[in-house]
């Protein structure tokens, strides 16, 4: 706070406290003129309400008292006279600090009580699914949605079905959420003509039985297993060590239309999914593991 503000700040409060307190004690000592019966000569209703004058309760006078010494002291201990910080030194940055610090101790106290225990062990805690759930929703939703579901527009995996890219196994989990995944299709439109790339369409929508041209789906076999096959495997199941999915199960990253699938094989594929290790750290991202395991059980 600059020099001005601080003493704009000193004055404003200076003069109100002192005429609020000038009117206090004026309020108690002026001598207000009222008529023989104790009234101040003010009438309501053609005389049936008359202004009565009473003094003030004591107890109301020493609570507004007691209340312009509190109002004082304040000023003196805490900041709000200015840059005057009190002579506590209180501050609302230390006392967050503190109470992070707090906080902070208490989660890492909970998150060691969990060390050594396995996803399918700490998915049974209720507390563990509550705070895996939280962090979830606040750093994977925003791609794979609410619910953990996916989303074709993003490329983004369903996250709870019984398939994985990678792998459904623990250690597969964690790193991909730890270490983050790489993706890649390459494109193939400047090697295939439009005809190959729709021939080759019809052939993966064969593979999980989705309506297709067999004409089409056979012509575009030849393709497929020249080009398709070294990552997507010729029976086109896929390879969880290239991160190449199942071409024969009905789950799909985008959508399974012929013009979608088309637009994969013409223009490639590039998925990433960041690390996240720096950011949430192993505790952490075991109790999302722990989340997600509970609700693939659950889909089950």
């Amino acid at each position: 706070m600059s020099t001005f503000w601080s003493l704009w700040v000193m004055v404003l409060v200076t003069f109100n406290l002192g005429l609020a307190f000038t009117l206090f004690v004026w309020g108690q000592r002026v001598e207000i003129p009222v008529q023989p019966d104790g009234t101040t000569g003010h009438i309501w209703a053609h005389g049936v309400l008359r202004e009565g004058l009473r003094k003030l309760p004591l107890w109301w006078v020493l609570f507004s008292a007691a209340l312009f010494v509190f109002g004082i002291v304040y000023f003196v201990r805490y900041p709000g006279f200015g840059s005057f910080k009190g002579t506590l030194g209180w501050t609302e940055y230390s006392k967050l600090a503190s109470d992070r610090a707090v906080n902070i101790g208490k989660l890492q106290n909970l998150l060691q009580s969990y060390e050594g225990q396995t996803l399918a062990q700490l998915a049974t805690n209720t507390q563990v699914l509550a705070m895996g759930e939280r962090l979830y929703i606040d750093n994977c939703a925003a791609c794979h949605g609410r619910d953990a579901l996916g989303n074709h527009t993003l490329g983004t995996p369903n996250l709870i079905d019984t398939e994985a890219l990678y792998g459904n196994d623990e250690a597969t989990l964690m790193s991909s959420i730890l270490n983050g995944r790489s993706g890649i299709m390459p494109p193939l439109g400047a090697v295939l003509t439009d005809a190959n790339i729709t021939a080759t369409a019809h052939y993966v929508r064969s593979l999980s039985g989705l309506s297709h041209d067999a004409a089409q789906a056979q012509a575009g076999q030849t393709t497929f297993m020249t080009l398709c096959a070294a990552c997507h495997t010729p029976q086109g199941t896929g390879n969880p060590l290239l991160g190449a999915p199942n071409l024969t199960d009905d789950i799909w990253l985008q959508d399974s239309d012929l013009g979608t699938i088309e637009a994969s094989i013409r223009n490639g594929r590039n998925g990433k999914m960041p690390a996240w290790n720096a950011r949430l750290g192993e505790p952490s991202a075991r109790l999302i593991g722990a989340w997600l395991y509970a609700r693939q059980q659950a889909n089950q």
